[in-house]
């Protein structure tokens, strides 16, 4: 497929201006004829192979950043609100961002919204950057006719996850960076230092202390093997990263973190946290329960609660109410499946869930904090280790150097 620029006359009189994508010229006459339109003027767009490929390793060197989106969404829900045609407004919005994928996928959705698409079908059509979640709740404020305030409630979604997300990654910059230097250290230490130690404390006859032995073989073992050291970092490496692109590999990785102390809770509290806001917006949108479910099964990002969803799912299909199978699935507290039972009973359910996520939310943070504060402590322990190690294996020879010397 190309891409074509075309000039037509309308019922009107009027001269038109507009792009397409198609395989020939004589292909993009028809698609003109089929709009009613009398064409003038063709021209293709001078978009060879090396430009073709600069444009897709331009759109794979910089993705849509949640930042982005956000503010797209608001100012697709202000101009949508503001009563804009939706033509124009897309134009305007394709023609004020500067990210170069964006602005392909905004031309994209104008070309479907004016084939007569819907902006779901529009949307959905680059799940890389709108998620079913997004694209759901386009549908639901199209089918409702409310869609700039079901765009209300998407942005604070986007807000609060990327809030989540910023505070979590936050909480483990410190941490990450500390292991970099330390292992940094440690390979300084044990191929530079370490072995000018050893060959002095060999030359001077005395006996090298199990430290120092155990520093001494390491070396080796890293000069004499580092082939195989690497290539088993890199095989295991490999093997790891595909097995977790399967469903049971994701399946079994996220159903491990989950058991870990301090990570596990605050994984399962982000994950209500986050089943609640969006199910309880999903619901003040108009989407049915079932539907809910299936869409939280797709945006929750965890395959161990997923796989409850997918038995909750079913359950729901058999007829029966939210609270009960919620209760008897892993992971969800009895604080959601309580309140789930009272909002259901009572009619209140978006209610309940409101405040079951803002329950979350204030469980999230202190989470956070208590993962912060544990890894300090921990951390503090690994270099004191490290760091003692080292001066044994350093020391302890050179004072019975110093004793020799006496």
């Amino acid at each position: 497929m190309q891409k074509f620029s075309y000039q037509a006359i309308d019922e009107n009189g009027k001269t038109v201006s507009d792009s397409v994508e198609a395989d020939s010229k004589d292909a993009v006459n028809n698609i003109i004829l089929a709009k009613g339109l009398i064409p003038l003027k063709v021209t293709r767009h001078a978009a060879g192979g090396s430009n073709s490929a600069l444009s897709f390793i331009k759109e794979k060197l910089s993705p849509v950043k949640v930042s982005e989106l956000i503010l797209f969404t608001k100012q697709l829900k202000t101009m949508i609100r503001a009563g804009v045609p939706m033509i124009r407004l897309l134009g305007i919005l394709e023609n004020q961002t500067e990210n170069p994928t964006l602005k392909n996928i905004i031309d994209s959705i104008s070309r479907d919204i004016k084939e007569g698409r819907s902006l779901f079908d529009a949307f959905k059509k680059h799940p890389k950057t709108f998620s079913p979640l997004y694209c759901s709740m386009l549908h639901a404020g199209e089918t409702s006719g409310a869609l700039p305030e079901v765009l209300e409630r998407l942005i604070y979604i986007l807000e609060h996850e990327h809030k989540v997300k910023s505070d979590i990654k936050a909480a483990m910059q410190y941490p990450v960076i500390v292991v970099v230097f330390l292992t940094m250290a440690f390979f300084i230490l044990l191929t530079f230092v370490i072995p000018k130690f050893a060959r002095i404390f060999k030359k001077a006859g005395i006996d090298i202390p199990v430290p120092t032995q155990i520093c001494i073989f390491l070396y080796q073992f890293m000069t004499d093997y580092w082939y195989l050291l690497i290539g088993g970092i890199i095989v295991l490496g490999t093997v790891f990263y595909y097995y977790i692109k399967t469903k049971q590999g994701r399946y079994m990785v996220d159903s491990l973190l989950m058991k870990v102390p301090i990570i596990g809770q605050l994984l399962i509290k982000a994950a209500m946290s986050r089943f609640s806001s969006i199910f309880s917006i999903l619901q003040s949108s108009g989407v049915a329960t079932l539907d809910s479910i299936k869409i939280l099964s797709g945006v929750i990002n965890n395959t161990a609660i997923t796989r409850e969803f997918d038995k909750i799912s079913e359950r729901l299909e058999e007829g029966r109410g939210l609270a009960g199978p919620l209760e008897s699935a892993k992971y969800f507290t009895p604080i959601v499946t309580n309140m789930v039972a009272i909002g259901e009973e009572s009619g209140h359910l978006e209610e309940m869930l409101s405040e079951i996520a803002d329950h979350y939310d204030v469980e999230l943070e202190y989470e956070v904090k208590k993962l912060s504060d544990s890894i300090a402590p921990v951390l503090t322990i690994a270099l004191a280790f490290i760091v003692g190690f080292f001066a044994l294996a350093i020391f302890l020879p050179l004072w019975d150097l110093t004793k020799m010397a006496h």
